[in-house]
């Protein structure tokens, strides 16, 4: 997703009994300053699905963080997982193989129906069985079954796999009422329900059946830590960042998340410096990368040459500067800065932008020039600017002509992927969790999400299954050879990552709280300050 600037942290696993915090009723804890009206936020990262077993961009996420419990959970500013519907969770043995959770009691959805350990087993082999190609399922790839006996679930794995924690604790882990999901397909958006802090009161949809306005409301049913400072919270989605600036501008919303245009976004942060401002920045760190992807069935994208030169030839630093309006970072491996395990393998391997080496590449591979491209893409916080300027930097070496198209429709676009339809395009990818393997395991291992069709049998068969037994997910181990591998046959170009950037009105508190490196962004820290 997963897409997200939370690094600087590991969201690891922890291998040692933890204990759930305090709870308390959504019922006894609301205190918003103005408990009427509704939190609006906006955001551009649009979604269609939000059943937990076919939602897998940030768009999801975002309000399945806050509807639904999983076992455990990334409380603001943590480094690795809490119990969340448990009471407790940890590995048995020392080979990360089996993992067991004491259920907290008196666990309810909002529909009233009893949370329990039956509840948890059946989201887990539900998420297996539906199988979504656009799903998360590939998260819980390594759980061989899953067993309930009274309060206690027990996990096991057909190999070990010390990041499982932190998977539990993203949406992908998301416990689901047994009596009201299907157990073979997905539920529609109006029908979900979830016992996290909020419920999802009304959704609003477009055309093609995806949400353009979700309605939330404070679960009374909730029994978990968490401190609602407002009791009504209201997403919209918006298609078009320009669309974003235009409702934050009229006061149609409260708040925006990452979505902005970067010009938008520097011009509100240099006001606010200024002091000339009447929005309020909230700017942190991200793990939410970018990345030019290439489809390696392809004829000509199939060939390491062309990719290697294109990897030659991107200018991170004017894309940077000139389209992002310097809210982004160049990025130069898969994993991000701030990743524990980080380097700068296509920096290493490629250097500055270089036409002449770029040639040499393509010489050496046998491939004719200019070099005929198709680009597509589909949305992009700078819009059509990105794509442009790739083309651009890419057709001004002499070496291809870049022929850029848009696929404005999100789902045709994953589903246009998937079906190896594009030669090249660009894609976010927001982390399910910040450890390195969030980044190789979803990417690169047999295709990866984005459906690339590169495999390298030494990462996948080898690194992968010997770096995920590591315990401590703070040692880089294995993941610097794996980004090396990556960068040089360059299945993909890391282009940026992003910063973390929420503008807000004077009168909206919290923000600056949930902006952090978990890239879980609360809801229910969100308040609005009393009028004086």
């Amino acid at each position: 997703m997963t897409s997200a600037n939370r690094l600087a942290v590991l969201a690891c696993a922890t291998l040692v009994a933890t204990t759930a915090a305090g709870c308390a009723s959504a019922k006894k804890v609301v205190t918003g300053g103005d408990d009427k009206g509704a939190i609006t936020m906006g955001t551009s990262n649009v979604t269609k699905v939000l059943d937990p077993a076919g939602a897998y961009d940030a768009g999801s996420w975002l309000v399945l963080n806050n509807t639904f419990q999983s076992l455990l959970k990334f409380p603001a500013g943590a480094t690795s997982p809490l119990p969340d519907a448990a009471e407790s969770c940890a590995f048995t043995g020392a080979d990360a193989t089996v993992y067991k959770c004491v259920m907290r009691g008196g666990l309810k959805f909002s529909n009233g129906h009893p949370l329990t350990a039956e509840d948890v087993v059946f989201s887990i082999q539900r998420m297996q069985k539906i199988n979504d190609e656009n799903g998360p399922s590939n998260l819980l790839s390594t759980v061989k079954s899953v067993e309930a006996k009274g309060s206690e679930v027990t996990i096991q794995l057909n190999t070990p796999d010390a990041v499982l924690p932190a998977k539990l604790a993203s949406a992908a882990g998301s416990i689901v009422d047994h009596q009201v999901f299907p157990a073979d397909a997905l539920l529609a958006n109006d029908k979900l329900v979830g016992s996290g802090p909020y419920k999802i009161d009304s959704i609003e949809a477009k055309g093609d059946g995806a949400p353009s306005k979700i309605s939330l409301t404070a679960n009374g049913e909730y029994h978990g830590d968490a401190k609602l400072q407002n009791n009504k919270f209201v997403l919209r989605y918006f298609d078009e960042p320009a669309q974003l600036k235009s409702a934050l501008e009229q006061g149609d919303i409260d708040l925006a998340d990452n979505g902005l245009d970067p010009d938008t976004a520097a011009k509100l942060k240099d006001d606010q410096l200024a002091g000339t401002g009447k929005i309020k920045v909230a700017e942190g760190e991200s793990a939410e990368a970018r990345y030019l992807v290439f489809n390696t069935k392809d004829a000509l994208t199939g060939n390491p040459a062309v990719r290697q030169a294109v990897a030659q030839l991107v200018d991170r630093k004017v894309l940077a500067r000139d389209v992002y309006a310097r809210t982004v970072q160049p990025l130069y491996s898969i994993v991000p800065a701030g990743i524990n395990g980080h380097n700068t393998a296509y920096f290493d391997h490629y250097g500055e932008p270089d036409v002449a080496k770029a040639k040499k590449l393509l010489t050496a591979g046998k491939v004719a020039t200019p070099v005929k491209l198709s680009l597509t893409w589909s949305r992009a916080r700078a819009g059509e600017a990105e794509a442009k300027e790739l083309k651009k930097q890419l057709d001004a070496s002499g070496l291809f002509q870049v022929t850029v198209q848009q696929e404005p429709d999100w789902t045709a676009y994953q589903q246009g992927w998937t079906d190896g339809k594009y030669q090249a395009y660009v894609v976010g990818w927001t982390p399910d969790y910040a450890d390195a393997d969030n980044f190789v395991t979803p990417l690169v291992v047999d295709g990866g999400a984005f459906h690339s069709g590169w495999d390298d049998p030494r990462i996948s068969q080898k690194l992968v299954p010997e770096s995920i037994k590591q315990t401590d997910r703070t040692a880089g181990g294995a993941y610097a050879q794996m980004q090396n591998m990556v960068a040089e046959a360059a299945p993909l170009v890391p282009l940026f990552q992003n910063k973390a950037f929420y503008a807000s009105g004077t009168d909206i508190t919290g923000v600056d709280g949930t902006v952090d490196t978990t890239g879980v962004f609360r809801f229910w820290e969100i308040g609005r300050a009393a009028k004086k």
